[in-house]
């Protein structure tokens, strides 16, 4: 069931939105959140809510004399300009390239496809992104509740919440209200393949500076005309090439500039923000506004108005001795599944950093998938039974 229940979430398409204000931004994760309240009903739990702003939490009920845990995935795919609709299906990778049918994955230059030789492995039909970020958590906590539900194992109170929107900036994590979501040992299921496990994420900022310059004819432009879109190179020239994302790894931080928009009058430039040091990325925000100091006092003429918000923060920052008990228990939880613990610093962050700031720390661990938010994202069956044993082992150390 569980591989059946994964191709049949990530058939509904739910992408996120990001010209949307409201939340959900887009109808099909409303759709999705109405399929998942229908099958905890039929399940049995209680506490199910499914509010207006497309947040679904639940509680599987269980002996509340044991800590209590929970789970939290996120009902939205990325919009990266490809298909909203997904046509999975499960391919035998046996050391060649793949026909996806709209598009060809090629080992040359996705080598780390060769780990799982002679394994069934799910993929989109490669026009559109498969989706396993972050359906493959909802299957996988979905089949828990079944197992749960269908066991003798004595488990504490599990609360469950799907938050919409993850995708453009944790929305539906932080509208989640914790009288629905009451534990203080919550996890996440996000992100890459067997064996990483996270608790640490990077601070989060973007940032946009509109620039109305001065236009003129080009017959009498000369020493009035002010090119907004020339103003807007001169600004993004300011920054240094070497700390962006493609050329930064581990706990290097960047300033991405990752959007302009120009004419005549006006132009404008969006930037994103990270660095898992509080410290540097403060620095961070500072230099851009200095920055845009700079191009005001240079030309007077113009107006540079920036706006800057935070987004997010890190996850380690909520880790303390008061709730480090949670993370123990996720390494033993990978001992017991026989699988050796990568531990690293997410470059990104999930619904667990938007938690954070709610008091919650908030650990992650693998979904088993590779290559998110591209048509070559894939999933190998067998890492997908791996995430779903490490949750069930989880759920077997609180309840023990």
């Amino acid at each position: 069931m569980l591989v059946e229940d994964f191709i049949k979430y990530v058939k509904i398409s739910s992408q996120s939105d990001a010209s949307k204000s409201n939340t959900p931004t887009s109808e099909g994760q409303l759709q999705l959140a109405k399929l998942l309240k229908s099958e905890l009903e039929n399940l049995g739990l209680s506490e199910i809510k499914l509010n207006d702003n497309g947040i679904l939490t639940a509680l599987l009920a269980g002996d509340k004399t044991k800590t209590s845990l929970g789970f939290v995935a996120h009902l939205d795919t990325i919009d990266v300009g490809l298909s909203p609709c997904v046509n999975p299906k499960i391919l035998r990778f046996e050391g060649k390239d793949l026909d996806l049918g709209k598009a060809v994955l090629e080992i040359s230059k996705h080598p780390e496809i060769m780990k799982y030789l002679n394994e069934d492995i799910i993929f989109s039909d490669g026009s559109s992104v498969l989706g396993a970020d972050n359906k493959a958590a909802i299957a996988v906590i979905m089949n828990l509740i079944k197992t749960l539900k269908n066991s003798d194992i004595n488990h504490p109170d599990i609360f469950l919440a799907f938050v919409p929107d993850e995708e453009i900036g944790l929305l539906g994590s932080k509208q989640l209200n914790l009288d629905d979501f009451r534990t203080t040992h919550p996890y996440t299921i996000d992100c890459c393949e067997v064996g990483e496990l996270m608790y640490e994420t990077f601070n989060a900022a973007s940032a946009k500076l509109n620039i109305i310059g001065v236009s003129a004819h080009p017959m009498n432009a000369y020493k009035i005309m002010l090119n907004p879109t020339l103003l807007a190179n001169e600004f993004i020239n300011l920054f240094d090439r070497l700390q962006t994302p493609e050329n930064t790894k581990d706990k290097d931080g960047y300033i991405w500039i990752n959007e302009m928009h120009s004419n005549q009058n006006e132009a404008s430039v969006c930037l994103n923000i990270r660095d898992h040091d509080k410290a540097k990325f403060e620095e961070k925000k500072e230099y851009i506004k200095t920055c845009v100091d700079f191009m005001q006092n240079k030309y007077k003429k113009a107006s540079f108005k920036l706006e800057m918000s935070d987004t997010y923060y890190n996850l380690k920052d909520a880790l303390n001795d008061d709730n480090k008990d949670s993370l123990d228990k996720l390494y033993k939880a990978f001992e017991l599944s026989n699988i050796k613990a990568n531990t690293i610093a997410m470059r990104g962050g999930t619904d667990g950093s938007a938690l954070s700031v709610k008091g919650l720390f908030t650990p992650n661990f693998f979904t088993g998938a590779h290559n998110f938010h591209s048509r070559f994202e894939f999933l190998p069956v067998k890492s997908l039974e791996k995430s779903y044993e490490v949750a069930l082992n989880l759920v077997k150390i609180y309840s023990n």
